[in-house]
């Protein structure tokens, strides 16, 4: 086993937009994977396939002749497009939404993000129509590069990320293409997560290699915690934070602000889930480093919030680009209130990690109103799960065990899974379960007194965070 890791920039050109450089993604995937080969001292006719697993909401269009994107790829961050989704509420589309999707009206999904670039320039929309132009969320964008242009292709759960997928049909619905204005021709064909995506050109490894399974990174984190029977949530812990509920099935709507979404799309089923997202939770303590300058290194957040025992009535609310689950409000600022001139830059780390938590807990305890039974534990992944501060706090603040698996990289595993299940790697689900490892289970130490006055401070904030940029656009 090796693994390979590069960073690529975002770019931030107003408030509230988030862009990345599609030619950037795909230089930096390319040159990982084979960094990742030269250190695992094997060649590309040693794989037995290839797994892919992406951001999911982020949108990419490009030019189906040059293979180039024509814009920058607009995050799944971005809010810009807060005012597009404002103005179709209005018009009452956002139950056929949720009917059809199983999810909100909001501009973290992919829909209006295509649209915002096709309405900005009319030419574009034009090649769009005649199909000249080519639209996919980071996976498709990949296998398209991978493949030389052979392959456009999406799976299941990506699909469902977009706002235009009927997750009860599995197809993409032609109704809500005409109702967010996006042309049918530009999307890419879905199949499962195990299935036969195309094949790698000999000139990018030195062999071909088949690429087999898919998934977005949160069913991937799903499928990478052996998380394939009903009932079992799991959180990851990274920029944001998405908790992830298997329901099996049947796809069960919530009525508590969380997403209906497909879990896993196996060769013979599909499971589905329900999502709690969480926008802002590793990117907070990224901004403590690079916006503020307290920590050096995101490491260094859990040495400094150690320094007290509590965050001295601090609490900060991350809302930089609005609150996702279960608030869903999209002019939600970040607020940080109760400084006194005793705080100190540990209190606010403290506070930074508690925040994380805090919003954990609600979307936790949407879920398990939405689903009906009681959760008994919360495995956890992701780069900030091996922040044993935080995961005492989050065990503390649940009142649920939580635990940590020994590979916490289980975004990158699931896609192997996947797309080995799909190669005869292994037999089936039950060889899966018979793989996961737990590293560290932590278990519930505070009282519920103080879990309670906490969760009342932090709804307090929340509150006066919300609807804060109520005359953006």
């Amino acid at each position: 086993m090796a693994a390979a890791q590069r960073e690529f920039p975002q770019s931030y050109p107003q408030p509230g937009w988030v862009e990345h450089d599609a030619e950037q993604i795909w230089e930096s995937q390319l040159a990982t994977a084979r960094e990742a080969l030269e250190k695992a001292g094997i060649a590309a006719r040693d794989l037995a396939a290839i797994g892919i697993t992406n951001q999911r909401e982020t949108a990419v269009v490009w030019d189906r002749a040059t293979s180039m994107p024509v814009a920058p790829a607009i995050v799944w961050q971005d809010r810009r497009t807060a005012g597009d989704c404002d103005a179709l509420a209005r018009r009452g589309v956002g139950e056929l939404v949720r009917e059809r999707t199983g999810l909100v009206l909001d501009p973290y999904f992919s829909a209006t993000k295509i649209a915002w670039l096709l309405d900005r320039d009319p030419a574009l929309r034009e090649r769009a129509v005649r199909g000249e132009l080519a639209f996919g969320t980071v996976d498709t964008w990949l296998i398209w590069k991978l493949t030389g242009g052979k392959s456009h292709m999406t799976d299941v759960t990506n699909a469902s990320r977009t706002m235009l997928f009927d997750i009860h049909r599995l197809c993409w619905d032609e109704e809500l293409c005409a109702l967010f204005g996006v042309p049918m021709q530009l999307l890419p064909r879905v199949s499962r997560s195990t299935a036969e995506f195309g094949t790698v050109t000999v000139d990018l490894f030195g062999a071909p290699v088949r690429i087999c399974g898919v998934a977005g990174d949160q069913q991937a984190a799903l499928a990478g915690q052996a998380a394939f029977d009903a009932g079992i949530v799991k959180n990851t812990y990274g920029t944001g934070c998405f908790a992830v509920l298997n329901t099996g099935a049947t796809p069960v709507r919530s009525t508590n602000g969380l997403l209906t979404t497909i879990g896993i799309g196996l060769q013979d089923s599909v499971q589905y889930a329900l999502e709690g997202s969480v926008f802002v939770a590793g990117a907070a303590v990224q901004w403590l480093r690079d916006g503020l300058g307290i920590i050096e290194s995101s490491a260094e957040v859990e040495t400094l919030a150690r320094e007290v025992p509590d965050s001295g009535g601090v609490t900060f609310v991350p809302a930089f680009v609005g609150l996702g689950a279960p608030y869903w409000d999209a002019r939600a600022r970040g607020i940080i209130g109760g400084i006194t001139r005793g705080t100190t830059r540990s209190h606010i780390a403290r506070a930074t990690l508690e925040a994380i938590a805090l919003q954990n807990v609600e979307v936790l305890e949407a879920m398990q109103s939405d689903y009906g039974r009681p959760v008994t534990e919360l495995r956890v992944d992701g780069g900030a799960a091996a922040n044993d501060l935080l995961m005492q706090m989050q065990a503390d603040l649940l009142g649920l065990p939580v635990a940590r698996p020994a590979n916490l990289e289980t975004t990158a595993l699931g896609a192997a899974y996947l797309a080995g299940l799909q190669a005869g790697v292994w037999s089936g689900l039950d060889a899966l379960r018979g793989l996961r490892r737990e590293e560290r289970r932590f278990e519930p130490r505070s009282d519920s007194a103080t879990r309670e006055a906490l969760l009342r401070r932090w709804k307090r904030a929340v509150e006066r965070s919300r609807e804060w940029d109520a005359d953006g656009d």
